[in-house]
């Protein structure tokens, strides 16, 4: 893993579960919609980031390297 990330979220898929900001609470938030937002868009690479995405039931969350914008999640098939 990387040092930084750059983290987004879909919000056209994003369908408000609010399991990222349970996963990772630092690492995310619900807006008044209940869409999921990155508190900032580039974060030092962390398990509990990685989680979050990994457990979005689907997939909404895009986590890349941000010094080569290499996939982090979900991964490169």
């Amino acid at each position: 893993m990387g040092d930084r990330w750059q983290v987004e979220v879909d919000r056209g898929v994003c369908i408000g579960s609010g399991l990222c900001a349970s996963a990772a609470p630092g690492g995310f938030r619900l807006d008044t919609a209940r869409q999921s937002h990155p508190v900032t868009d580039e974060v030092d690479a962390q398990e509990a980031v990685l989680a979050a995405a990994e457990g979005c039931p689907v997939e909404a969350i895009v986590i890349t390297e941000a010094n080569s914008g290499e996939a982090v999640f979900p991964p490169e098939e």
